[in-house]
């Protein structure tokens, strides 16, 4: 499968942003999905993952309450929807996807990623 992922931009602290992840060239439902970042020398990070039925999505304690995952089968797209962002949250964005693994933290369960789309939060 083949992610593509837009999104990314500028923004002050407090605002919003919208990351979509578009996939093709795979079957969606069968595909764990997750959202992983990575800021200036730092390790690539966990933030939000969504099960294949869409159900029990999971979340980085950093972005919990802000962060929302969800996936649209119609589509063939994940979201991440950001509020009150920080600047802590600048970062390369990733979308990935996991054809057998269960829903995972570890990037290391993924298979597919996307190119990345940066996201800077100035204060």
């Amino acid at each position: 499968v083949q992610l593509q992922a837009s999104g990314g931009g500028l923004v002050q602290a407090g605002g919003s942003l919208r990351l979509s992840c578009a996939a093709s060239g795979g079957t969606f439902s069968s595909y764990v999905l997750g959202w992983f970042r990575q800021g200036p020398g730092k390790e690539r990070e966990f933030v939000a993952g969504i099960s294949r039925s869409g159900g029990s999505p999971s979340y980085a304690d950093a972005v919990k309450g802000r962060f929302t995952i969800s996936r649209d089968s119609a589509k063939n797209t994940v979201y991440l929807q950001m509020n009150s962002l920080k600047p802590e949250d600048t970062a390369v964005y990733y979308c990935a996807a996991a054809r057998f693994s269960a829903l995972s933290t570890m990037p290391t369960r993924y298979d597919y990623w996307g190119q990345g789309t940066q996201v800077t939060v100035s204060s």
